[in-house]
């Protein structure tokens, strides 16, 4: 019986107008374009502005990209994980109104929360089910509206974090192609380390929490920076050793886009060549959720078929992990 392995088969994307740059955040807060650059290789970000639109707008439109490009009937999709950090507001799935909104009548949908390593552990869900042979058609969305939990007067965050979504479809491949293996852990000591401190079940929201600012992001970056660069430069070698993986075989490392140094750190170890390496930090910042798949959208003209792919990713909880995949087809020209 030839074995069935998860290939993607269609990318989608969508960021919003509105661009935050340096030069702006330098009117904000006290810090300039210089040390931001230097430090994170963020020039600009992106942010989700209008009233009312949350990281289901993104969500949405990026799976509608993704139809429109692929030609797929939505009615044909199977799941639709969401990738997030950032749901439209708590208890209610923000995937199963997604799902809906798109069309996707048939699918049942669940939201997927690992912080900064969400969108991968998805791909890792994802390809377990289509490889079960359950399922047919998976949607995997990233999506976070970072700009929601940021602190604007906060410097060490602000200039950090933006918003946006990608999508990516997952089916079933006979051909080798798509989801070879995974390394993913975690380690419950970051918990201190990357937080929002109210608004949970432990401190839930009241006048004081929202007084004392606790219900936005809080990074102990020294200490976060530090964990990310072991982390990911341990995981991706990690897995080129388990799968005899040289540097020549690698063609492409796909790294959570959280600082420069950080997916600079893990290239160097996986001895690549920074032609290797896909980067659109310094135009989006740190998007969450949404780091992986808008690399893959972004350089979907660059990838092809059979190109081995190296997935990275840090987040707060501790969460990493990396994972090797096999890319299942050439992007058709128009």
């Amino acid at each position: 019986m030839t074995k069935i392995t998860a290939a993607i088969t269609a990318v989608g994307s969508y960021v919003p107008d509105y661009v935050l740059s340096n030069q702006v955040l330098e009117t904000m807060v006290d810090t300039n374009d210089e040390w931001i650059t230097t430090r994170t290789g963020i020039k600009e970000r992106r942010i989700l502005k209008e009233e009312g639109q949350g990281t289901s707008f993104m969500a949405i439109r990026a799976a509608q990209n993704l139809i429109e490009k692929s030609g797929i009937d939505p009615k044909e999709i199977d799941l639709v994980l969401l990738a997030t950090a950032t749901p439209d507001m708590p208890v209610a799935s923000t995937a199963v109104y997604t799902a809906t909104q798109i069309g996707a009548t048939n699918a049942f949908a669940y939201d997927l929360q690992a912080a900064c390593s969400s969108f991968l552990y998805g791909l890792s869900t994802a390809s377990a089910y289509i490889e079960s042979g359950r399922y047919k058609k998976v949607l995997l969305i990233g999506s976070d509206k970072m700009s929601s939990i940021i602190d604007y007067t906060d410097r060490a965050t602000c200039i950090i974090f933006g918003d946006g979504a990608g999508a990516v479809l997952f089916e079933p491949n006979t051909e080798g192609l798509g989801f070879q293996d995974e390394y993913l852990r975690s380690d419950g000591i970051g918990r201190e380390f990357l937080k929002i401190e109210a608004g949970g079940s432990i401190l839930p929201a009241s006048e004081e929490t929202v007084k004392n600012k606790q219900h936005f992001v809080h990074q102990d970056g020294t200490t976060v920076f530090k964990y990310a660069v072991s982390g990911m430069a341990d995981v991706s070698e990690k897995i080129m050793e388990r799968n005899k993986l040289t540097k020549e075989d690698v063609n492409w490392l796909v790294a959570h886009q959280a600082n420069k140094r950080i997916i600079d750190a893990t290239a160097n170890r996986m001895g690549l060549d920074e032609s290797k390496v896909l980067v659109n930090i310094q135009k989006y910042g740190n998007t969450t959720s949404a780091t992986l798949p808008l690399l893959l959208s972004d350089f979907e003209d660059s990838l092809k078929k059979g190109d081995n792919i190296i997935f990275a990713a840090f987040g707060g909880g501790f969460t990493w992990g990396a994972i090797y995949l096999k890319w299942a087809y050439n992007k058709q020209k128009n």
